[in-house]
C-alpha cells in the first residue's frame, strides 16, 4: 500500500510539473507572440540604399549595415527571427501605421514625431554635415558658405530642412532634391551639383572609403538623436527593445558594431544625451541661430508653425 501510495504521488507530481511547464510555453509563446505582428517575427521598416546604416553588400543580395547588425542582435535576444521591408523613406512612418511591420529604423527623434509614434532609447546621435569633392573651388567653413552654390540633399530629411532653415535667413542658393542619399553623391562626383548636406553619418562613410573623392568641409554638433520607432501605444514592445538596448550597450555590442561600421564610436554620445535628456526636459536654444546641428527642439517648433509635417532622419 506504501508503494502504491508513493508511485501515486510521483506520477501525480510529474504530471502537476508537465501541466506547469506547459503553461508557461504557452506563456511565453503567446507574450511573444503579441509583441510582434507576426508570431514570432521582428518586421523592420528600412530604406535600403541608405549606407552604412542599411544597404547591399557588392554581391546585391546580402544586406548590411549598422541597423542590420543592430536589428538582428535585438531580434535573437527577444528569441525572434528578422524580416526586412524595403520601404521609401517618405512612407516609412505611415509603414508603422498601417501595421506594414513592428518597426522603423533610423529615425530622428523629434518632439513632434513623438507624440504621435513610440520611441526607443536612442542609439545614435547624428549632426549635420557638408561635403564637397575634393579639390574643390568651393570653399566652405560655416553653413552659409553655400550661398551662390547648388545644394544636393535627400528629400523630406532633417538636411532638407537645415538648408530650408537658411533660406529663411537670407541665405541664397540651388536647391536639388533627391530620393535616395546616394543619388546625391553620384550627381556631386559627376559636377551637377556642388556640394551635399547630409547627416554626418554618411558624409563620413562616403568621405572615409579608400580613394574617396569627397571630403567633409563642415560638421555640426552631435544633437540629433536616432532611435527605433514603432507605432503608438506598442509598449509592450518598446519595453522589450529598451531592455535588450541596455543589454547591448552594456556588454559592449553597441560599441562592437560602431567600429566595426562606423570605425569610431558613435553610439556613447546617444546614451549620455539620452541621461542628460531624461534630466533636463528643455533646453534654451536661440530661434535667429544658424541651425549648427538641426537642434530638434528648434525642428519641432518651426516646423509647427509653418505647418509643415515632415517625415525627416
Amino acid at each position: 500500500m506504501i508503494n502504491i501510495r508513493g508511485q501515486f504521488t510521483q506520477k501525480h507530481i510529474l504530471l502537476v510539473i508537465f501541466v506547469i511547464m506547459n503553461i508557461v510555453f504557452v506563456g511565453c509563446e503567446k507574450r511573444q507572440y503579441e509583441l510582434t505582428i507576426e508570431k514570432g517575427v521582428l518586421s523592420v521598416g528600412v530604406e535600403i540604399g541608405y549606407p552604412p546604416m542599411e544597404y547591399y553588400d557588392t554581391d546585391g543580395v546580402t544586406l548590411i549595415g549598422f541597423d542590420i547588425e543592430l536589428t538582428k542582435a535585438l531580434a535573437g535576444a527577444l528569441g525572434l527571427q528578422v524580416k526586412y521591408v524595403d520601404t521609401a523613406w517618405e512612407g516609412i512612418l505611415a509603414g508603422l501605421d498601417a501595421r506594414k511591420y513592428d518597426i522603423a529604423v533610423n529615425i530622428t527623434m523629434l518632439p513632434e514625431r513623438q507624440e504621435r509614434h513610440n520611441f526607443t532609447k536612442p542609439y545614435i546621435a547624428s549632426a549635420i554635415a557638408i561635403v564637397t569633392r575634393k579639390e574643390s573651388p568651393v570653399i566652405v567653413t560655416k553653413p552659409e558658405d553655400i550661398a551662390r552654390h547648388r545644394v544636393a540633399f535627400q528629400s523630406d530629411t532633417t538636411a532638407q530642412y537645415f538648408t530650408e532653415r537658411l533660406r529663411d535667413q537670407g541665405v541664397r542658393f540651388s536647391s536639388f532634391a533627391y530620393d535616395k542619399i546616394i543619388n546625391c553623391f553620384d550627381d556631386l562626383n559627376l559636377g551637377r551639383v556642388d556640394l551635399i548636406v547630409a547627416d554626418n553619418i554618411v558624409a563620413f562613410d562616403y568621405a572615409g572609403k579608400p580613394d574617396s573623392l569627397f571630403e567633409v568641409v563642415w560638421q555640426g554638433h552631435s544633437d540629433e538623436l536616432i532611435a527605433l520607432c514603432l507605432k503608438n501605444g506598442n509598449d509592450a514592445l518598446t519595453t522589450a527593445l529598451n531592455d535588450e538596448l541596455d543589454t547591448l550597450f552594456a556588454d559592449g555590442t553597441m560599441l562592437e558594431i560602431s567600429h566595426r561600421t562606423f570605425n569610431r564610436d558613435l553610439v556613447s554620445p546617444a546614451r549620455h544625451s539620452d541621461h542628460e535628456r531624461d534630466s533636463k526636459q528643455e533646453s534654451s536654444v536661440p530661434t535667429n541661430s544658424v541651425p549648427h546641428a538641426a537642434t530638434p527642439l528648434v525642428i519641432a517648433s518651426e516646423a509647427k508653425q509653418s505647418g509643415v509635417r515632415r517625415h525627416m532622419r
